[in-house]
């Protein structure tokens, strides 16, 4: 007997409206693939671009797509092949519907690539699984591009090293304050305004600086002295004459985004040439599978350690949708929410 469960779609780019409720048919796994019955969605900036058409890789899918990338639930079948992974093991998700439209978490059951569902330490929540994903994920590849840097974060492997987290309040500025402070980095931050500024410290930022002072670079060059080995950096082009002050010669600066005007990047060759400047991009997408499996490796290191945490109470306020508020709960982060947007698709775990 054909089953059927409850999901969200669209067949349309457009605003968070185009989100509407559908009935699908349950599918088996495939080989090389897990089914997971998704107990938390978890919703990011690059989920309402895609669903816009501001960032979408391909056309809508004809056939309509759910979406969302990252979650969090219980294994319910394994297909041909798999290992490492059992029914009834918990998981949280990462990129689960990149070039997969029907693989979204906004949905009570999804069929994904074994490597795209992460065993969930027997510590973490379910919620905490399904704020993993892009955002720490991100985190941890921005923390690894330096000169020298370890493929894998862990205990002291950033021991000396100085970094500065560009908006510290947000989900991969949290991610990264919190994982590099673990990896024993001394880490500085900065943010808009006070409110952003108790976030970033809450989350463990040693240093907190709200980069609209006029005087923000010379108070991280008090704070570092010998300058800055990686920025972690939101808006490239914004935070452009900054980071230069800031960092020593030889550093790295990563950028995961931009500013929202998507202003261009515009840089002098030779000043930078003299820094011997390193800039690296992380798009998460097309991120190596060795680093991403290294990313999921920490990622769960950090979390059993209980240096990788979720709530108000370590800077990132949760906030919580049902399955048929998926639109609303996409709203929150298009309007730029403070904290992590979650989505319960399971009302029991």
């Amino acid at each position: 007997m054909t089953k059927n469960y409850s999901a969200i779609m669209y067949t349309e780019f457009g605003a968070a409206s185009v989100l509407e409720p559908a009935e699908r048919e349950l599918a088996e796994p495939g080989p090389g693939e897990v089914r997971v019955r998704v107990v938390m969605s978890g919703v990011n900036p690059t989920d309402w671009k895609t669903r816009s058409g501001a960032t979408a890789m391909a056309p809508v899918a004809p056939e309509g797509q759910v979406p969302n990338q990252d979650g969090s639930g219980v294994v319910d079948a394994v297909g041909d092949g798999v290992t490492g992974l059992a029914v009834g093991d918990r998981v949280w998700l990462v990129m689960a519907a990149y070039q997969r439209p029907g693989s979204g978490t906004a949905q009570e059951y999804t069929v994904v690539p074994a490597d795209r569902a992460v065993p969930l330490p027997d510590e973490a929540s379910f919620e905490a699984g399904a704020s993993l994903g892009v955002p720490a994920m991100t985190a941890h590849r921005a923390l690894t591009v330096h000169e020298g840097a370890p493929a894998r974060l862990a205990p002291g492997a950033l021991a000396g090293r100085n970094v500065l987290v560009a908006g510290g309040a947000g989900a991969v500025g949290n991610a990264a304050i919190q994982l590099a402070a673990w990896a024993g980095a001394t880490v500085a931050a900065t943010v808009s305004g006070p409110e952003k500024a108790e976030l970033a410290r809450l989350a463990g930022a040693h240093h907190v600086v709200n980069y609209r002072a006029a005087d923000a670079a010379e108070r991280l060059r008090t704070v570092f002295p010998d300058g800055v080995d990686v920025v972690v950096e939101v808006a490239a082009a914004h935070n452009l004459e900054l980071d230069l002050a800031v960092l020593r010669s030889g550093g790295t600066i990563a950028v995961y985004a931009n500013d929202s005007s998507g202003g261009p990047l515009s840089v002098e060759v030779r000043r930078l040439m003299v820094l011997n400047v390193r800039y690296q991009f992380v798009l998460l997408y097309t991120v190596p599978s060795a680093a991403l499996a290294d990313g999921a490796a920490a990622v769960n290191a950090a979390l059993a350690d209980g240096a990788l945490r979720f709530g108000a109470e370590t800077g990132v306020p949760l906030h919580e949708y049902p399955l048929s508020e998926t639109a609303a709960a996409h709203a929150a982060v298009e309007s730029g929410v403070v904290g992590k947007v979650l989505i319960r698709v399971a009302t029991s775990n």
